[in-house]
């Protein structure tokens, strides 16, 4: 499997039980395992009964296990407060207070929610890459199993110093497909429009160097361009999100048996297709379970047809789509959280092993 797991589907369909689940299967496993949540419900916290904020942290009674919660209004904040900093050091004193008001604006559109998570999630995946590349520049091997880990070792040691990173497996909770989808199409379209932006400043610069007659000042404050430093940055941040997203993520969708479901379900396949992003299988969660046999009354009744539409929908699945059921998980009549989560990892038909021990 690979390091980085996506959960997706619409809203209220169990994206946060299913991410969670499967998390504590791969902790359980021996990996590391930080799950991150963009619900701005906070349902993470609800289901381990415990609060989290937008750094890892252990969460109890589970070794190997940490979560994080990215609130997205905060994150919108943080990002637009980040943008109105640095255009205000890059442009002339002059415009700073029309750019503080387009950044107001820009506060208040859709764009600016995907954006900001966007780049958290990008943040949370070069941070992991880094540790990687700082484990093998120091020749250190990471255990990536509780075979490998020394006995006696204790397994959530890297989540007292979470800000390292370091994790075998990040599991994502998405937001609902939609805003999933724009968050994954954001790679390929913003490094072109950078790359068309550094051309432009790049020949704007050459002109003034021509009209300056041959003065060279202008190239060297080309060369040392904080904006052209920091855009060229953007392009290989969205370059790394899309090798990463194609290389090493795998994406899962978490549909209930309704037409409603199913339809958002088909418009996601087709859409992340579209990004050259393949869907490893979906969870079919919030199942009806069905009666005893010699169960009767009105009750029974409609559990029975309940059951039987359910049925239905699920063969329609199984039949209509290429990728594979690897779950379907009955509907509780409590809340999913403790041993109940456990048995949802159970019914996880989604291997966890890594596909190589990283170095």
């Amino acid at each position: 499997m690979e390091r980085f797991v996506f959960f997706g589907g619409k809203g209220g369909v169990g994206k946060t039980t299913v991410s969670c689940a499967y998390a504590l299967k791969c902790a359980e496993a021996g990996l590391e395992t930080l799950v991150v949540s963009t619900d701005p419900a906070h349902s993470t916290s609800d289901v381990f009964d415990q609060d989290f904020d937008d750094e890892p942290s252990a969460v109890e009674g589970h070794d190997g296990l940490s979560a994080m919660e990215i609130d997205p209004d905060e994150e919108v904040d943080r990002h637009l407060s980040q943008v109105r900093r640095q255009m205000n050091q890059q442009v002339s004193a002059a415009i700073v207070n029309e750019i503080d008001r387009q950044i107001e604006l820009a506060h208040r559109t859709p764009g600016a929610y995907e954006a900001a998570l966007f780049d958290r999630f990008v943040e949370i995946m070069r941070n992991e890459a880094s540790s990687d590349a700082s484990g093998s520049a120091s020749g250190e091997e990471r255990p990536a199993s509780s075979e490998a880990r020394p006995e006696g070792a204790p397994r959530n040691e890297r989540a007292a110093n979470a800000a390292s990173g370091d994790y075998d497996r990040v599991v994502f909770d998405t937001s609902p497909t939609g805003g999933t989808l724009r968050l994954l199409a954001l790679p390929e379209f913003l490094a072109g429009w950078i790359e068309r932006l550094v051309e432009k400043r790049t020949k704007s610069v050459d002109l003034f160097e021509k009209a300056a007659v041959g003065d060279r000042e202008a190239r060297r404050k080309l060369d040392e361009d904080p904006l052209i430093a920091h855009l060229q940055g953007r392009k290989e941040k969205f370059e790394f999100a899309g090798r990463t997203l194609r290389d090493d993520s795998a994406f899962f969708l978490v549909l209930n048996p309704d037409e409603l479901s199913i339809r958002e379900t088909e418009r996601a396949v087709a859409e992340m297709a579209e990004q050259d992003l393949g869907v490893e299988g979906f969870v079919v969660n919030k199942v009806t379970p069905a009666p005893d046999d010699d169960e009767r009354g009105r009750g029974a009744t409609w559990l029975r047809e309940r059951v039987a539409t359910e049925r239905e929908r699920i063969d329609a699945i199984r039949g209509g789509f290429d990728e594979p059921v690897v779950a379907e998980i009955d509907a509780r009549v409590r809340e999913v959280k403790g041993d109940l989560l456990a048995d949802v990892a159970a019914d996880l038909a989604i291997d966890v092993e890594a596909h190589s021990t990283r170095a």
